[in-house]
């Protein structure tokens, strides 16, 4: 389809959208749109050239239609995905929608389009203050600690891509999002989503903030502990990097680990059968360990004497 037709479809869709009277004819129009921008960056530009495009998406996103409103984040997200188009949707107008639509997750659909959308917008730099000033960090954390809803693993991968920012991190911090993970990685409700939350763990403890909020964590060596004997090699990866960052900081949490029984079998496990970054994570965690004065941590555990 070439440029010249490509904008004569966009400004039928988009006129169709704003004013046809049938609910059925609207939703079409919206699906177009959502399938031409879907693979092309060029259809995404054109859309987001056209005058009143991205103001006339945000109102219908705003539609009392469950089905509209989806295609209309939809169709926002699509064009998130062009770099150079992530700094002009982040208005302060397009993120307190989308905190709204996370803060009341009525619709399950919608909440998870809202969030890749946050977590799209997010992966520009520029972008992440604004999100923090908004008000969206404790919004992702009250929604990850309240009752588990369908769209939390798009709320982490949200969360993950916003506290690389310092002061995003400070924030999820002071709001409990340490806590709020922990909860999830103990959770039954499956590994792909303690994976992820030790992941975001991870990156909140790259900051003071976050590493200490994780040393006064209760039984956090233990905890980690716990997540390396699991299945998932994710969630061991992510548990393997906080320990180690933990262990860089307190030698507390080196005695911690090797009083536990179990400690030392599971490092040599994960260093012959783990992922590749795994590996490297046990290696790391080996090499800490054997630095220390084990002397002084290790009661009867001759398992570190042997390697």
């Amino acid at each position: 389809m070439s440029s010249a037709r490509v904008r004569e479809v966009i400004r039928q869709c988009l006129s169709e959208a704003q004013s046809s009277d049938s609910h059925e004819a609207e939703q079409k129009a919206l699906q177009t749109l959502v399938s031409i921008t879907k693979v092309s960056p060029l259809n995404r530009n054109l859309l987001a050239l056209t005058e009143g495009a991205i103001p006339a998406l945000l109102t219908l996103s705003k539609s009392s239609s469950n089905i509209i409103q989806i295609l209309s984040l939809s169709i926002l997200f699509n064009l998130s995905l062009n770099p150079d188009l992530k700094q002009s949707l982040a208005d302060i107008e397009t993120i307190h929608h989308l905190n709204s639509i996370i803060a009341t997750l009525n619709s399950e659909e919608s909440g998870r389009v809202a969030s890749s959308l946050v977590c799209s917008l997010a992966m520009l730099d520029k972008n992440k203050a604004k999100f923090g000033v908004a008000g969206t960090i404790q919004l992702l954390v009250k929604a990850i600690a309240g009752p588990r809803c369908p769209a939390v693993h798009h709320l982490l991968s949200s969360l993950a891509e916003l506290v690389r920012f310092h002061g995003n991190c400070t924030l999820a911090v002071r709001e409990g999002a340490v806590q709020a993970l922990i909860q999830v990685v103990e959770s039954t409700d499956g590994e792909d989503l303690a994976g992820t939350s030790l992941l975001v763990l991870a990156l909140l403890a790259r900051f003071d903030e976050g590493l200490n909020a994780l040393r006064k964590t209760d039984q956090i060596v233990s905890k980690m502990v716990d997540v390396l004997k699991g299945r998932c090699m994710l969630s061991k990866e992510g548990a393997a990097d906080i320990l180690l960052l933990l262990f860089e900081e307190s030698e507390g949490c080196v005695r911690d680990a090797l009083r536990l029984p179990d400690f030392s079998t599971l490092i040599a496990d994960i260093s012959v059968r783990g992922s590749a970054r795994a590996r490297e994570m046990a290696a790391l965690l080996l090499k800490k360990i054997l630095d220390a004065d084990l002397d002084s941590y290790v009661d009867g555990n001759p398992m570190f004497s042997q390697w």
